[in-house]
């Protein structure tokens, strides 16, 4: 049974800008922390953005802050993560979290 359905990744040149969404039911999401998380070839998956679904909190990774953003859309239950000024190191599969549930990741592949 699929909880979070993960889609808009694909390649795109330094600079230009994707947007990741993260669609699931109000069950999966109430009352829960949904983040994103990316990993890189021979690296460790990290934590780039997270948001609480009730009160829209967000976190972001140092790496990532004042190009990314977080937001969810309360009636479709779906969070984003709209991803501007893109570079080669943002390059990996990111993949939606909202505990226990992991998406099936997407990959996002930036060309210099």
């Amino acid at each position: 049974q699929v909880q979070l359905v993960e889609s808009g990744g694909g390649l795109v040149q330094t600079g230009g800008s994707l947007r990741l969404s993260c669609a699931a039911s109000w069950r999966t999401f109430s009352n829960n922390i949904i983040k994103w998380f990316r990993q890189a070839p021979g690296m460790e998956r990290e934590l780039v953005a997270s948001i609480t679904w009730s009160g829209g909190d967000t976190h972001y990774a140092d790496s990532v802050k004042g190009r990314f953003t977080i937001f969810r859309d309360d009636r479709n239950y779906t969070v984003y993560l709209q991803m501007n000024s893109l570079k080669p190191e943002d390059t990996a599969v990111y993949y939606c979290n909202a505990d226990p549930h992991w998406g099936q990741g997407t990959q996002v592949t930036v060309s210099s």
